[in-house]
């Protein structure tokens, strides 16, 4: 008896439904730069004319155990928002304009309403980011993946002058630490977030938080800097993207040696998620692990202060020090 691909789990001719499926959506975001039409083996996208010296860079990311709370809740909306958020907001670290994106979806059996879903937000992110979806590979493994389990990853490339590359050297002494404000939790320390709300505190999804159920709180998509960067980029000396090692361990990532900064906690603007969950934690490992409503900080000239304020919802949070390292929380 002849065996099929499908037999063992894998369905061709439903991976080639989802192909059509997404194609207009993916569509919405392609610019003048794209070259060629979906379906090919690469995405091709022709380098910009406006820049003198480009380099090339280059962001990948997942969404982490987030990605369970949306698969457990089955709200799938919002997930693909947080995949391009997270690597594009690298990306303006370093100074670099989003041009594309590539995503990865991985799966133990493919339901294309569902991965429609995920692409959907994907597209929203990427219109949010400004750059285009050019690429991507769904892959069905049915022994790697159970049930409705499924993994993302996300690539994006952008362009940069090199002479910015180095921007972050100028940054001195008493130059202004400016917080964004994030939308929530983002996507880092959902593994200590799920274990403390449903673990520990025994909350349930549906569970009202201010006006909202949990779920939604919890999954309030991660949100995209790249707009404002453009507004702000030749006025500000450094940008930070407080992700995983929250903000002791990311501002210090831009510092040239031997500078630190001094932070007061009291100026932070906290959304209330945060608070419940810091009652379970120790200080220095809430501003390790958690973002406590900052997504993103900004190092700006004080002559550039006024500029960076009025262009953007941000707010002075500290300053930077000499012969010091690190973050001195105050």
């Amino acid at each position: 008896m002849a065996i099929s691909y499908k037999d063992s789990g894998v369905n061709i001719d439903e991976g080639n439904a989802f192909v059509d499926l997404i194609k207009q959506e993916v569509k919405k975001t392609f610019d003048s730069n794209v070259l060629g039409n979906i379906g090919s083996f690469s995405g091709a996208y022709a380098l910009p004319s406006e820049f003198k010296e480009p380099v090339i860079l280059a962001a990948t990311d997942g969404v982490g155990t987030k990605l369970k709370l949306a698969i457990e809740s089955g709200k799938l909306d919002n997930v693909g928002i947080d995949l391009v958020a997270m690597c594009v907001n690298d990306l303006i670290c370093n100074f670099g304009t989003p041009a594309f994106f590539l995503d990865y979806y991985a799966t133990g059996k493919l339901e294309k309403q569902d991965a429609a879903r995920v692409v959907s937000g994907i597209v929203r992110g990427c219109q949010e980011a400004e750059c285009a979806l050019i690429g991507g590979e769904t892959a069905e493994m049915p022994g790697m993946y159970h049930g409705k389990d499924f993994d993302l990853a996300g690539f994006a490339i952008g362009i940069a002058e090199k002479k910015d590359l180095n921007k972050n050297q100028n940054i001195q002494k008493g130059d202004i630490l400016v917080a964004l404000p994030s939308s929530g939790l983002h996507s880092n320390g959902y593994s200590l977030v799920r274990k403390i709300l449903f673990d520990v505190l025994k909350k349930d999804f549906n569970d009202d938080f201010y006006g909202r159920t949990l779920i939604d709180v919890l999954l309030e998509p991660t949100r995209i800097y790249v707009k404002t960067y453009k507004k702000i980029s030749t006025h500000i000396k450094g940008l930070a993207h407080i992700t995983g090692g929250g903000i002791l361990e990311n501002i210090p990532r831009i510092f040239p040696q031997g500078l630190g900064g001094e932070v007061d906690r009291n100026l932070i603007q906290t959304p209330e998620i945060f608070n419940v969950l810091v009652e379970h934690l120790e200080m220095q490992e809430a501003y390790r692990v958690l973002n406590m409503g900052i997504g993103m900080v900004l190092v700006v000239e004080k002559k550039e202060l006024d500029f960076v304020l009025n262009h953007t919802d941000g707010y002075v949070i500290g300053e930077v020090q000499d012969a010091c390292e690190g973050i001195n929380l105050r």
